[in-house]
C-alpha cells in the first residue's frame, strides 16, 4: 500500500461517484470496506487517525465465541461468534492461533457447573470445534499452569479459543482492501456529509491532515463505521439525532511471560465485579483482564485509572503463586468499546450486549453501532446486505467467507516473520541481502531494522506511533523499552520516507510523552 498513490488516484477520480465510502478504519471499517470490494463495488475507505489507533489495536486479543455470552444465556450470540471465529482462524492463519484455557477450579460445584457448560460450548462450536473441553485434575492444572495458586484447587476445566493480534490483522484487511481495488487511507478525517438539493446524502468533505487539503468525494452509499465516534457523525447529517453509544473503558496491564510460565491462558471467571479476568500468553508477555468502566466521555487516546490497574492487580493476586506488582508492569493499556445501548436506560455496561445495530437514517446515512473483533466480517456482510436491500447497491454476492488474508496455511512452518503473511520473504530477502538488517533494535524487543524499512515501503506509517504501536507492537510488549528504540525509529523512518531531522525530534518527543500513558 502506497498511501501518495491512493491520495494521486483520489484526485484522479475527483469527478467520480464512489459506489460506498466507509468512515472509520477500525475492524468494523475495514470490513466493510473489504465485503465492499470484494463484491466488486468501487469503495474508498477513511480514517481519521491511523487504523486501528482506537478500540480495534487494544482488544484482548482474542478470537472468541464468549464463554460468558454463554452464561448470560445469549445463545444465538455465541453460535454467531463461534462461527465466525472459524473462519477467522482459517482466512488469517498467520495472525491467528488456537489457544489452551484452563478454568481452575475451587469447588466440586463449579466443576460440574464449567464441565456442563463447555461441553456445550463445543457443541454449538459443531465443525468448527478448535478441540475438546474437559476436566483435568489438580496434579494436570498445576502441571498445565505451574504459577497458578495451588491452595484449595480442586482441578481444572480445559477448553479452547483462539487468539489473534489485533492491530496487524486491521492491517491485513487495509491490504487486502488494496488487492480488491479499494482506496483505503488513514489520517484523512471526514469533515462534513454533502447532501443533494432533496437532503439526501450523495458524497462527504474530508480533509487530509498532514497537508490540510480538502476533498469533495462523492458516493451512493455514505457508511459511518467510526466506533465510539459514530454519534459525531450521526450529528453531522441530523444534529438532533439522539446518542446510540453507550461506551465502557476496559482496561489490561501486560506482564513477563514469567508470571504465567505457561503456553495454557487462564480464564477466572468471576471477579469482584462480576466480569470474567484472563491471563494470556501473548508473544513473549502475558496479557492480562480487562476491566468494564462506564464512560461520558470519547477520546482517541484513553488512559487507564490507578483504581483500574490496582483491581486487575488485586484480582490476579488472588490466583498466581507470583502476585504481579506496580513495578512488573511492562505496559498499560486502555481501550473504549463501543457499545449499542440507550444512555436514557442506564444499565451496567458488562451487561449490555455486544451484539451489532445496523440503522439506515431518512437521508440514507448507514451506520454500524456495538459489535466484536471475532464478528466483524458477519457485521460487514449484513450490513452491505441491508445496503442492497435499501437499494443503494446492486445485488452481489458476499465472498468474505471464504476470502484468505495470506496465502500462507496454517501448515506453515513458523518463524516470527510469519505475521507478514505470504509477504515475509521480502523482509527476509533485506535480511539476505543485508545481514545487519536483521539483528534487534534492542534486546527487549523482537523487531529489526529490516521490519521498520518494509513497513515504511508498504504499510503506510505517518508517526513513531503508528510504527511501534500498530505496525510493530513494540509499545504494548514493553511501553519502556519501545521508548529505547524510538530515536532509531525515527531515523529509519526518516531515511525511507523524507522527513527532516526536525520532524525526528518532534516525533521522538512526542512518542515518548505518549509513553507515559502506558506505563
Amino acid at each position: 500500500m502506497k498511501r501518495e498513490v491512493f491520495i494521486k488516484e483520489l484526485r484522479r477520480q475527483a469527478e467520480s461517484t464512489w459506489d460506498i465510502i466507509v468512515i472509520g478504519g477500525g475492524a468494523t471499517g475495514l470490513g466493510i470496506a473489504l465485503d465492499g470490494s470484494s463484491r466488486g463495488y468501487n469503495t474508498l475507505l477513511l480514517e481519521q487517525s491511523d487504523f486501528a489507533k482506537g478500540t480495534s489495536s487494544r482488544s484482548t486479543k482474542l478470537v472468541h465465541g464468549g464463554v460468558r455470552y454463554l452464561a448470560q444465556g445469549d445463545l444465538q450470540l455465541v453460535m454467531e461468534t463461534l462461527h465466525e471465529r472459524g473462519l477467522m482462524l482459517k482466512n488469517a492463519p498467520h495472525l491467528t492461533s488456537n489457544q489452551e484455557f484452563v478454568i481452575p477450579i475451587y469447588s466440586f460445584w463449579d466443576a460440574i457447573l464449567y464441565t456442563v457448560g463447555l461441553k456445550f460450548y463445543d457443541l454449538l462450536a459443531g465443525r468448527l470445534s478448535m478441540g475438546k473441553s474437559h476436566f483435568i485434575n489438580r496434579k494436570n492444572t498445576l502441571t498445565r499452569l505451574p504459577q497458578l495458586n495451588p491452595k484449595e484447587l480442586k482441578g481444572g476445566v480445559v477448553y479452547h479459543d483462539g487468539q489473534f493480534d489485533d492491530a496487524r490483522m486491521a492491517l491485513a484487511l487495509a491490504q487486502s482492501c488494496a488487492d480488491n481495488g479499494s482506496i483505503v487511507l488513514n489520517y484523512f478525517k471526514v469533515i462534513d456529509l454533502l447532501k443533494n438539493e432533496n437532503g439526501d446524502i450523495n458524497g462527504v468533505r474530508a480533509k487530509e491532515m498532514v497537508s490540510g487539503e480538502e476533498f469533495n468525494l462523492k458516493a451512493n452509499l455514505v457508511i459511518n463505521a467510526t466506533g465510539v465516534f459514530a454519534d459525531d457523525i450521526s450529528r453531522m447529517d441530523n444534529p438532533e439525532s439522539k446518542p446510540t453509544i453507550k461506551p465502557s473503558r476496559g482496561v489490561h496491564i501486560v506482564l513477563d511471560k514469567s508470571f504465567l510460565q505457561s503456553d495454557s491462558a487462564i480464564l477466572i471467571p468471576k471477579t469482584d465485579d462480576g466480569r470474567v479476568l484472563f491471563a494470556i500468553p501473548w508473544y513473549e508477555v502475558v496479557v492480562v483482564g480487562t476491566t468494564d468502566r462506564p464512560l461520558d466521555t470519547i477520546t482517541l487516546e484513553p488512559v487507564a485509572q490507578e483504581s483500574e490497574i490496582d483491581f486487575i492487580l488485586q484480582n490476579a493476586e488472588k490466583y498466581l503463586v507470583k502476585p504481579p506488582r506496580r513495578e512488573d508492569i511492562l505496559c498499560v493499556f486502555a481501550g473504549l468499546r463501543p457499545l449499542a445501548a440507550n444512555p436514557n436506560n442506564p444499565v451496567s455496561t458488562k451487561s449490555i450486549s455486544r451484539r451489532h445495530k445496523i440503522t439506515l437514517s431518512p437521508s440514507g446515512l448507514l451506520s454500524i453501532i456495538g459489535g466484536k473483533w471475532t464478528t466483524y466480517r458477519l457485521m460487514a456482510e449484513e450490513t452491505i446486505n441491508k445496503a442492497i436491500k435499501a437499494g443503494f447497491l446492486v445485488k452481489r454476492r458476499c465472498v468474505t467467507s471464504f476470502l484468505k488474508l495470506t496465502t500462507l496455511t496454517a501448515s506453515t512452518s513458523y518463524n516470527r516473520l510469519h505475521i507478514y503473511g505470504d509477504r515475509s520473504f521480502e523482509i527476509e530477502k533485506l535480511i539476505s541481502d543485508n545481514p545487519g538488517l536483521g539483528v534487534p533494535i534492542n534486546s527487549e524487543l523482537p523487531y529489526c531494522r529490516a521490519e521498520i524499512i518494509w513497513i515504511c515501503r508498504n504499510e503506510m506509517p505517518l508517526t513513531i506511533e503508528d510504527m511501534l504501536a500498530r505496525r510493530t507492537r513494540a509499545l504494548f510488549l514493553n511501553a519502556r523499552a519501545s521508548s529505547k528504540i524510538a530515536s532509531e525509529v525515527a531515523f529509519l523512518m526518516a531515511e525511507e520516507s523524507g522527513f527532516d531531522k526536525k520532524w525526528q525530534k518532534e516525533q521522538v518527543e512526542s512518542y515518548n510523552q505518549l509513553v507515559k500513558n502506558y506505563i
